[in-house]
């Protein structure tokens, strides 16, 4: 069978069995099941958790980062985990006693007010939103790929399956079709790297493959992709930094609380019988997410080799040299998998020597001894453009390996952009029909009128974030780090002091919230376009072109704005009325139940 059918084949069968189950699951349930799912064990939600959580910038963007930005990438892999880890033990088994559903809900009882309920909702839709382009890059760049089709007939096919998955469905929420999405998921991302190891360092586990020997060169596979990567004139792979230390901590950290403060991923711990399950599925799907995060630097580094040794072969001969003319591919001679994501639009070639042959390698490189190699070899510029979010899905093709597994890449791809997009669409949905709607605008609505919100609203978003996929501010992965900047700068603090700080009021909590929301938006927008469209930056503010705020970028800016909303909320705090003494002593029990620490004493 041809590749392409191979495709054709598991992306229909995979969505069939999703399709299956919603409608099993759909069968003999009542209203409890999608509620509380009280029979929901925390294995089985930590497989849905991770679902949930592994999203297309988790799957197909990431990957491509690291192989580009090298140790920089990491920052990623320590973020998104870390946080992870942050919401199971600081947030998760608090707000499950909290007994509130949704983060808006929880902000109207613990500040007492409409008014934060509706900022939450405001900063939640602004997040969530921003999320859901980068999902959208990332569906955009599967369908083109898969279909092949330009990138831009990719992301309307996409818009079209995710509104018909998500507006018809509400089915979303069904746990197995999330362990279902995260099976396919794993399988389709580990055997590619299995076979890319085995190919490359003969060691059957990437996460191992990525420090043994490469083939029978007697130097290790990292010492090897740094003499490549340096001898093209691009920075050494294993010392990157991103900018400077202080951006890649600064970035961490916005990943890191920007994680504990998404909405969509918090709702899925109330869907267990208690808090220690709560604590439990937590566990389980670290485990679940662990099996990616630790693949994915061997996925890197080995795509990136791949790719070199694609275009140049001086890569594979020992001492090889990178400018002898012979060693340059010719354009015609390029492989089947080149010609496949030129189609998309994702892969250019530009011939500027005019010799038919393709040079890769960094046109812009501070190394001026390679620059002049490079001239008198008769290199005119890099020729090759190759987009960060290709790698993990051309990877099975680059490395030769059999058209099922390509197919297979494919469908978990979409699986991952899919999933994620529908649960962010949910939570989008909801918070403008439940919180906003009913809750603030017009509390004596209809169930049906109720219902009918959540629908258009979600059509408008689909669209909204669909046109937005078409341009995005950055790769997928870029995106969603921005989209977790804003939860960081406004929702994280907010939730952190609702449970630790008894005296936190009302008005400190609203204007910190606006406060480190707006900041963060301001810097992004003045870097990024507002509303990320394309010309409308507006750098002057800070000083002219390229000017970051002490060395951060927009995407890490996050921390910043989450310092200024807990310095604004304290300070409000201090010069408005005090805490009523029910919610303090609310606060207090969810923290202290009664009678903890009486157990000891003799009248027991």
């Amino acid at each position: 069978m041809g590749t392409q059918i191979w495709i054709y084949f598991f992306v229909i069968l995979t969505f069939g069995i999703y399709v299956g189950i919603a409608i099993w699951a759909r069968a003999g349930t009542t209203k409890d099941f999608y509620v509380a799912g009280g029979g929901v064990g925390p294995a089985a939600n930590g497989a849905a958790v991770a679902a949930d959580w592994m999203s297309a910038a988790s799957f197909i963007s990431m990957a491509g980062l690291v192989a580009y930005m090298g140790y920089g990438g990491s920052l990623f892999l320590m973020g998104w985990t870390g946080g992870y880890c942050l919401l199971a033990m600081l947030l998760a088994p608090y707000l499950r006693k909290f007994g509130r559903y949704t983060v808006p809900d929880f902000f109207k009882t613990r500040y007492y007010s409409k008014t934060a309920s509706g900022v939450a909702v405001l900063c939640l839709l602004i997040a969530s939103l921003t999320y859901v382009i980068g999902q959208m890059t990332g569906v955009g760049v599967a369908f083109s790929r898969f279909l092949e089709v330009s990138n831009t007939t990719g992301v309307i096919v996409g818009m079209a399956v995710v509104f018909v998955y998500a507006v018809l469905g509400g089915m979303k929420g069904i746990t197995y079709t999330q362990i279902a999405q995260y099976t396919v998921m794993i399988i389709a991302y580990t055997i590619p790297a299995i076979f890319i190891s085995i190919t490359l360092t003969g060691n059957p586990l990437p996460q191992f493959g990525l420090g043994s020997e490469f083939g029978d060169t007697g130097s290790y596979m990292l010492q090897k992709l740094n003499e490549v990567v340096t001898s093209l004139g691009f920075s050494e792979y294993s010392t990157n930094f991103r900018f400077s230390k202080l951006n890649m901590f600064v970035y961490t950290m916005s990943l890191m609380i920007g994680t504990a403060g998404l909405p969509h991923v918090i709702m899925r711990f109330f869907t267990v019988a208690s808090v220690k399950n709560a604590r439990l599925s937590a566990g389980w799907a670290l485990i679940f997410i662990a099996i990616l995060y630790t693949t994915c630097p061997a996925v890197a580094a080995m795509s990136r080799l791949n790719l070199h040794a694609t275009v140049n072969k001086a890569v594979m001969q020992e001492n090889g040299n990178f400018f002898a003319e012979e060693n340059s591919i010719k354009y015609e001679n390029r492989p089947q998998w080149m010609r496949n994501w030129e189609v998309t639009g994702l892969i250019q070639f530009q011939d500027k020597n005019n010799d038919g042959r393709i040079q890769y390698y960094n046109g812009n490189s501070n190394d001026q001894q390679f620059l002049n190699n490079a001239a008198a070899a008769g290199w005119e510029g890099n020729e090759l453009t190759v987009n960060n979010d290709i790698m993990v899905l051309a990877t099975p093709e680059i490395a030769r390996l059999p058209g099922w597994v390509i197919g297979l890449v494919a469908a978990g791809g979409l699986a991952a952009a899919l999933s994620t997009a529908a649960g962010l669409l949910l939570a989008i949905s909801s918070a403008i029909s439940h919180d906003l709607v009913k809750g603030m605008i017009k509390p004596d609505i209809s169930e049906k009128g109720e219902l009918l919100t959540g629908r258009i609203a979600m059509a408008v978003s689909i669209i909204f974030a669909g046109y937005l996929g078409l341009n995005p501010p950055d790769f997928a992965a870029g995106t969603v780090a921005i989209a977790f900047g804003l939860a960081a700068s406004s929702l994280f603090p907010a939730i952190m002091m609702g449970i630790f700080s008894k005296t936190m009021n009302k008005e400190g909590a609203i204007a910190g919230m606006i406060a480190g929301i707006g900041v963060t938006m301001i810097y992004v927008f003045a870097h990024k376009g507002i509303f990320f469209i394309p010309g409308t930056e507006f750098l002057g503010l800070f000083g002219g072109n390229a000017r970051f705020f002490l060395g951060i970028e927009p995407n890490a800016f996050g921390t910043i704005g989450a310092i200024i909303n807990f310095l604004v909320a304290f300070g409000v705090k201090n010069m408005t009325q005090k805490v009523p003494d029910d919610i303090a002593e609310m606060v207090e029990n969810i923290r202290y139940p009664k009678g903890a620490g009486e157990v000891t004493s003799s009248h027991h």
